[in-house]
C-alpha cells in the first residue's frame, strides 16, 4: 500500500466525521490525534529499539478493546490525561487536545478502519507525509486552501544533500512545519554514521537529545512536528 493509498483511505474516514457534525477544518486534527496513538503502537510492535512513549491505559489496544459509551468516555479522559503527562514532550503533543466526536459508534468505526490499514509504508515515510497529504486533500475538496505551504519531500532531500549536515552541528529550522527538514537531516546523518554507532558517546548523546531545534507558530502543525520527530526517535528542542 502506497502513502497516497493510505491518505485516500484516511480521507474517506472524513465521511464518518462529517456524520458526527464535524466540519472540514477539524477533520485533520481529529484524525491525527488517533493516528499518533495507532502509529506509536505500530512502531513499538515492529521496532525492538522503539519503546512505548505513551503510558499504559493510553495505547492503541486500550481503545480497540472498548466499545460504546465506555470507549468514548475513555478516549476523552485519555486526551485530558495525556495533556498532563509527566513527560513534557507527550504533554506538549496533547496540550489542549480534545475530541469533538459525540457518537461512540463513529469513534468505533474510525478505530476499526485504522486497524484495517497496512501501516508499514506509513511507519517508514512518517506521520508528516500523511498529514500533508490530508491537508492537500482538504485544500482541493474545500477550495479554501490548506493555509500553509509544505515543502515537497524531493526538494527537502535535495537541499539536505546540498548542505550535508554533520554530527555535532546544531540544526535549526525557524519555520519547522511538520519537521520534514529536521527529520531528513537526522536521516542523512544516521545514514553516514551507521545509525550513530560510528560516533563517540558524547556526540551520540548530542545527536539524540540536542542537535535539532524547531520553531513553529501554528499549534496544530507544531503538535504534528512533535509527533513526527518522536516517532523518528529524535530529541527536538521544542519552541513556539
Amino acid at each position: 500500500m502506497t502513502n497516497s493509498d493510505i491518505v485516500q483511505k484516511l480521507w474517506n474516514l472524513c465521511d464518518v466525521l462529517r456524520d458526527d457534525g464535524i466540519n472540514y477544518s477539524d477533520y485533520v486534527t481529529e484524525l491525527v490525534l488517533l493516528l499518533f496513538i495507532k502509529m506509536e503502537f505500530e512502531q513499538a510492535q515492529s521496532n525492538n529499539s522503539f519503546t512505548h512513549k505513551l503510558p499504559e491505559g493510553a495505547r492503541w489496544p486500550d481503545l480497540a478493546g472498548k466499545s460504546g459509551i465506555n470507549l468514548l468516555d475513555h478516549y476523552r479522559q485519555m486526551l485530558l490525561d495525556l495533556g498532563k503527562n509527566s513527560d513534557p514532550l507527550i504533554a506538549a503533543i496533547y496540550a489542549d487536545a480534545q475530541t469533538r466526536l459525540k457518537e461512540p459508534r463513529h469513534l468505533e468505526q474510525l478505530i476499526k478502519s485504522l486497524d484495517g490499514i497496512d501501516w508499514f509504508s506509513a511507519s517508514r515515510d512518517g506521520l508528516g507525509d500523511l498529514y500533508e497529504g490530508l491537508l492537500e486533500k482538504n485544500a482541493s475538496e474545500t477550495k479554501s486552501g490548506a493555509g500553509q505551504y509544505f515543502t515537497p519531500r524531493p526538494l527537502i532531500d535535495s537541499i539536505i544533500h546540498c548542505i550535508k549536515p554533520q554530527p555535532s552541528e546544531t540544526i535549526q529550522d525557524p519555520a519547522a512545519g511538520t519537521a520534514g527538514f529536521l527529520i531528513a537531516a537526522d536521516t542523512y546523518i544516521k545514514s553516514n554514521t551507521d545509525d550513530h554507532y560510528d560516533l563517540n558517546e558524547k556526540d551520540r548523546s548530542f545527536q539524540r537529545n540536542r542537535a535539532f531545534v524547531g520553531i513553529e507558530l501554528v499549534s496544530g502543525t507544531r503538535r504534528l512536528a512533535l509527533m513526527n520527530t518522536l516517532l523518528h526517535g529524535m530529541g527536538v528542542t521544542k519552541k513556539v
